[in-house]
């Protein structure tokens, strides 16, 4: 799939964490400006009842870590860029969130068939497409049997200093299916933060009992 924007990272960034650090402030006001509940209002039905043991992939700032830990749920933090896990660490300090240091392709230090719940909110758009596989191969190994990934595709203009991909659905359903993840639910939304020509696809999956 065609890459959107041609920027590269510099130094020790991650490519598909390119430009998030020097922002981390600014976007900590742009996420936490929405709720967890308006985000995932269309799949909140296929969420796990508490405790569930749930992995948020690409964290950012926690709203929505915060927001499940709340709920009764153990909830790892899984957060690559260091400003973004700092602000997070900060604003949910006594959320009871644990917060590592990890990202995809493959999430190394996070174990296999651990987690209830994967959830990976506007990250699978920044991976390549030669890491999209052995990315989709982590979230199997990760999510315990019976267990559901859910996941953003976003769609439109790319912001300068950024690294995205506009990922088909089609291709993510089918590379969901090759690791055993069987889909369950599909929607789309619109942005959220209004921006012009920005639009969502937002995906769930089901592990093998």
């Amino acid at each position: 799939m065609n890459e959107l924007t041609g920027n590269e990272p510099t130094g020790n960034e991650l490519a598909s964490t390119a430009g998030y650090g020097a922002e981390a402030q600014a976007l900590a006001v742009q996420y936490e400006s929405v709720t967890f509940a308006e985000v995932h209002r269309e799949m909140l039905h296929l969420f796990p009842a508490p405790p569930a043991t749930v992995l948020d992939v690409g964290a950012g700032t926690g709203r929505d870590a915060a927001a499940l830990a709340a709920l009764g749920h153990s909830v790892v933090a899984a957060e690559p860029t260091p400003e973004l896990r700092l602000v997070g660490e900060e604003l949910h300090r006594d959320s009871g969130v644990r917060w590592v240091s990890d990202a995809l392709p493959e999430l190394p230090s996070l174990g296999a068939g651990c987690f209830d719940l994967v959830l990976l909110t506007a990250v699978w758009m920044h991976l390549a497409p030669a890491e999209r596989p052995p990315a989709m191969a982590s979230l199997a190994r990760l999510v315990s049997p019976g267990g559901r990934v859910i996941l953003s595709l976003r769609h439109g203009p790319v912001p300068p200093g950024r690294r995205m991909f506009d990922v088909p659905a089609e291709e993510t359903i089918t590379q969901a299916a090759a690791h055993g993840l069987h889909p369950l639910h599909r929607t789309t939304r619109p942005d959220l933060h209004g921006r012009p020509g920005v639009g969502w696809t937002i995906l769930a999956f089901e592990a093998a009992a």
